[in-house]
């Protein structure tokens, strides 16, 4: 199996103690410095802070060249017609 698809997760729902149970999150830009970036997940219900991500500047360059290079969904239905 190829790993690189598991290299970078962003987290839909995380467990919240003040809610008491595992509720969706959403993603905020905490903190940029020059090698990575910082960001905070926060509960969608209490709006509490849940947890954190960093991306390095080598993750984040990876992640935007596989966006590049994967196609767009529906471009090769356009291909064949």
């Amino acid at each position: 199996m190829n790993q690189q698809q598991f290299e970078n997760f962003t987290a839909s729902s995380l467990y919240c103690e003040k809610c008491k149970a595992a509720m969706p999150v959403r993603e905020r830009l905490l903190l940029v410095l020059p090698d990575r970036e910082i960001f905070d997940y926060l509960c969608t219900g209490c709006g509490s802070s849940v947890g954190r991500r960093e991306i390095t500047a080598g993750e984040k360059t990876l992640a935007q060249a596989m966006v590049r290079r994967r196609p767009r969904r529906g471009a090769a239905h356009q291909l064949t017609q």
